[in-house]
């Protein structure tokens, strides 16, 4: 992934794993979100206050692509860049890459919106300042 933005470490819990001993595939939904929520707070928006604003932050498609799985006790890394992709849409390019050897384990774009108190799709000028740095 080129021209990273945002890179968050993790490690894989026993009770994240499926009875096949790997990462069950919607934990992977998890990692990623939490990555883009600590990507956004870099970047000074506060998800919490955005939605006392009656701001939604919101995912309107998840396009994920397992390449390999983990397992309990993998270190791996998400790395999170952020692409406008129409004045009220954006996405996120997110890989997670386990550190042991390297591989990539997936490679995901999520894209979102925000949607104001009559969720309709609106982007405030703070998130608009922000992702347009």
């Amino acid at each position: 992934m080129s021209e990273l933005n945002h890179v968050l470490e993790f490690l894989v819990r026993d009770y994240e794993c499926d009875m096949q001993g790997v990462v069950n595939n919607a934990v992977y939904q998890n990692y990623l979100e939490h990555a883009r929520h600590e990507f956004i707070k870099t970047l000074g928006i506060d998800f919490a206050e955005m939605a006392r604003q009656k701001i939604n932050l919101v995912v309107v498609r998840a396009e994920l692509d397992y390449k390999q799985p983990l397992v309990s006790g993998d270190r791996f890394r998400v790395a999170t860049r952020l692409e406008k992709i129409s004045p009220v849409r954006y996405g996120f390019i997110q890989e997670i890459q386990r550190l042991a050897d390297g591989a990539l384990v997936l490679q995901g774009k999520i894209i979102g919106t925000a949607l104001n108190e009559k969720g309709r799709p609106r982007l405030p000028k703070e998130i608009r300042d922000a992702f347009d740095r």
